[in-house]
């Protein structure tokens, strides 16, 4: 069973999530089938461009958006420094101002996606949730290599999973 083994406060210079929108979870085999990561870091010059401005930047990102009433939007992309020019066939959205509430959920690959217990965890540290002008709330998945992609010698993971939060 996965548990949260770290909550911490990060914080983030404006950043540009890249990427494409979806309706709903998954896609992310037609990621790797394209090499749409790859374009992404072609574009804003290789990954040391984002982890320069932010230590756990360069992995691959699943966003989630959820606002009561309104549609559920997940997208699939990278971080990328602000004003990063958006390739052809991809979205992008602007983060400003803001900070990350960030947990490690540690365990098994097939476990650590179950993120349900972060937002408790963050107001436990002080954290406030951010939400948009619309009321919604935006979280992510950062996939990091090592933490995420190499697992430790009891075969489990860490998966950092973020919250914005008000500076």
């Amino acid at each position: 069973m996965a548990e949260i083994i770290n909550v911490f406060k990060e914080n983030i210079p404006t950043m540009r999530f890249i990427g494409k929108k979806y309706d709903n979870f998954g896609h992310w085999g037609e990621w790797w089938q394209n090499g749409w990561f790859d374009i992404l870091e072609k574009t804003m010059g290789g990954t040391d461009k984002i982890t320069v401005l932010w230590e756990n930047g360069g992995g691959y990102i699943g966003v989630e958006r959820r606002a009561d009433g309104q549609p559920f939007e997940y997208y699939i992309g990278m971080f990328a420094p602000e004003n990063t020019l958006v390739p052809e066939g991809f979205v992008s959205v602007d983060f400003r101002d803001l900070s990350l509430g960030t947990c490690w959920i540690y365990g098994k690959e097939n476990e650590v996606h179950d993120t349900s217990a972060c937002e408790q965890k963050l107001a436990e540290n002080g954290m406030k949730i951010w939400s948009d002008d619309k009321g919604a709330v935006w979280s992510f998945e950062n996939c990091l290599c090592p933490r995420y992609t190499t697992p430790d010698d009891k075969g489990n993971v860490i998966l950092d999973y973020c919250y914005f939060i008000v500076k």
